[in-house]
Parts: C-alpha cells; structure tokens; sequence
C-alpha cells in the first residue's frame, strides 16, 4: 500500500526531521510529543515512526489508530516502548537494529585498548610528568567472550578478530550463529558461566527483557578470570550493579568500561563516578554525528518495502522483547 499519512512521534524541533522530510516529500506528517499534538491524525495515519520513547503516548493512542499498520522505532531497543495491549496486536514493530552496531563495535575496542595499554595511567603520569615505564598488554591471543551475541555483538567479534584475539559467544539460540566464522566456540545461555570463566574480556550485549534482567549476577561476576574486564553496551538492568561495584572495590577486576546503567542519568554519589578502574561513558557511544540521520535512512528504505509489500526488515519479536 502507498503511505499517505506518517504519524512521527518526536520533537518538532528535531534536526533529522529534516532529513525526513526531504526523502519522503509525498507523505503527509504529522510531528508531535504529545497525546494532543497527535490525536488529530491517529485515525487517518497508516504508519507510526517512534523517535521519542513515550509509552504512555503510544498507550493513549493505539486504540483509535484505525488505520495504522505499521510501528517503527529509531532506536534498537524497545523494551521502554512495549506494553500489553502493543505485544497483543496483529502490528508488526520494527525498530533500528545495525544502524548502531558499528560505533558500539568502536567503542567496545577502544574500551580493551583502554585497559591493555592502561591508558589512564599515561594520562595521569603525563599530568605528573611522571616517567615511569610499565609494561601494557597487547590483545592479541586474548580471549573476548560475547553474552548476547547478535547484531552489536557481532560488529564486536569483526573488530576483535583482526587483533588476534579468540572469540567466544552465547546467545539464547545458538544455532542461529552455527558455522560463523567469527566465533572460536559457540554457548548456550545455560553454558554462559564456562564462557565468562574463559574471557579475559566480557563483552555484555544483551536486551533488557524479564529474562535478562540482572543475568550478569554475583555468580556471574564471580566466574570472571581475576583481573578480566567487563564491558557492558547493552542494557543496564542487565548486571546486578551492586554486585559488579564490590568486585571492583576489590580489584577482583581489572575493571569494567560502561555506556550503560540501571539508573540513567548515573545519581550524583554512585560508585562508578569514584572508581578508577571504571570507564564511563553517559549512554552515548552511539551517538555519531549522523546516528539520527542513519536511522531515518533505514525507516525508509523500510517504508519503501512496506509499500511495495515486502516483507519489513527488523521485525521485533514482541513477546521476547527484542
């Protein structure tokens, strides 16, 4: 079917509404932020774009979208978005999954490189000039194990492997990874604890769904190789944070390098504001330049499947949460 009307749920204001705009010049948008801004336009529009996660708006106008078909969100996780009534309804969801995966890829060896060339320490024998040599490690031969190997985990495992490291991965249905060439050895999810006891870096890239929520446990934590890192760009709920700050204070870990936190922003007062073996990033290591624009891109190559009638790309298993 042809898309006459697109319902965006967004700031106005946003500049990569632009971009929408210029692509798609024969769609109809209405923009809004609020229940009232788009309450006119829900019962014509066949199309939902969601570029701000407001549940309760999605909640409010889901039973008068007469027309809508079609859900898609610019961000890859949608666990903030989904609510009963939304995982019940014949409505496909899609949502951005690959679009981050590249600078999430970056940023994942940038944090490795961090810890084996324990870059803080230069930073602050430079600020001391201080000269005091020290021997760094070199991530070859290294071991990276990926709980929650998929799209992003993967983008890690192609950076890691031109460095020499071995890779190791788990996911919940490991035979959809069978034979990738990336991977040394392949895990179930009740296999996880053999894998992080084998990784000298952890690589968490997991959704947060009932399922995972706290997966990286004391158990979990207590299996890591003394002196591993554990590096979590997924979701925060995903690691018992309490936990994961007493084997730091520790030092049963070299550290641990985060874009991610149960609590965001991260309160004023948290451990991981104070330790130094911690790497902090404010949920934003996707966040380049184009990361909007890029998303936008994705949506409508979508949108030009969607009404040629082909099948959509990313569709979300509601009921899983991913």
């Amino acid at each position: 079917m042809n898309v006459e009307h697109l319902l965006v749920l967004a700031d106005p204001a946003s500049p990569y509404l632009a971009h929408l705009r210029r692509l798609a010049p024969g769609v109809r948008l209405t923009i809004g932020l609020s229940e009232e801004q788009l309450a006119p336009a829900i019962e014509q529009a066949q199309v939902l774009l969601v570029g701000a996660q407001k549940k309760e708006v999605l909640r409010a106008l889901l039973p008068r979208a007469r027309s809508l078909r079609w859900i898609h969100a610019l961000s890859a996780g949608v666990e903030n978005l989904l609510f009963e009534e939304l995982i019940q309804s014949p409505l496909p969801l899609t949502n951005s999954k690959g679009v981050y995966s590249g600078s999430l890829g970056e940023f994942a060896l940038a944090a490795m490189l961090f810890f084996a060339k324990d870059l803080r320490r230069l930073v602050r024998q430079q600020s001391e000039a201080r000269w005091e040599q020290f021997s760094p490690v070199e991530l070859r031969g290294q071991t990276l194990g990926i709980l929650g190997y998929g799209d992003i985990g993967r983008a890690v495992a192609e950076r890691a492997r031109p460095f020499g490291m071995r890779v190791l991965a788990c996911r919940r249905q490991p035979s959809r990874s069978a034979g990738d060439a990336l991977v040394d050895e392949l895990y179930p999810l009740e296999r996880r604890r053999e894998m992080i006891a084998s990784s000298d870096y952890l690589l968490l890239a997991l959704p947060h769904t009932s399922g995972t929520h706290r997966l990286m446990g004391e158990l979990e934590l207590g299996a890591m190789k003394p002196g591993a890192v554990l590096i979590n760009i997924g979701r925060g709920g995903t690691v018992d944070e309490q936990a994961l700050v007493k084997a730091l204070e520790e030092g049963r870990l070299r550290g641990a390098a985060l874009d991610v936190f149960e609590s965001e922003p991260l309160p004023m007062g948290h451990a991981f504001w104070r330790l130094d073996n911690v790497l902090l990033s404010p949920h934003c290591a996707d966040q380049t330049p184009t990361w909007r624009e890029d998303a936008v891109a994705l949506f409508l190559k979508n949108l030009e499947r969607f009404d040629k009638g082909e099948p959509l790309l990313n569709v979300v298993d509601k009921a899983a949460g991913y």
